[in-house]
């Protein structure tokens, strides 16, 4: 299955794995695309698939610890009975790396498994995918 997909986000149903990599300012508008995007995959699929989020080109972000805690609990509540998951999220910014833990933090105990990384290889054994697959897209 084809899936119309923003430029900045990438599906290998194969082996179960959504890439989003954002440019510019991580916001809100930005992240309620991820989620819409992700809640349409999960709709149409009908099976679980990891998510690797690479925010190394990415400006700035603009989201406060509110916004943070009730995505996160609003994706528990969805996830409630579904199979695990995992979130892999590449931060080399404090402030990105900070918003993930939040994020890792608020959604423990549930199915969604996150966990915030500075190295791709690392972020590519936990999801158990091939490193090259995490690798940094040139957009010029």
């Amino acid at each position: 299955m084809k899936l119309p997909l923003p430029p900045d986000f990438e599906f290998h149903e194969h082996i179960g794995l959504l890439i989003h990599r954002p440019r510019g300012v991580l916001n809100k508008a930005a992240i309620n695309k991820i989620i819409s995007l992700i809640g349409e995959l999960e709709f149409t699929l009908k099976k679980p698939f990891n998510r690797f989020l690479d925010t190394v080109a990415a400006d700035a972000v603009d989201l406060n610890l509110e916004y943070i805690r009730r995505v996160s609990l609003y994706r528990r509540r969805v996830c409630g009975n579904r199979p695990a998951v995992k979130t892999a999220i590449l931060a080399t910014d404090s402030a990105m790396a900070d918003h993930g833990h939040l994020h890792a933090s608020l959604t423990q105990g549930s199915p969604i498994n996150v966990r915030v990384f500075q190295n791709r290889k690392e972020a590519a054994e936990w999801l158990g995918v091939p490193p090259e697959l995490l690798a940094e897209k040139d957009h010029s």
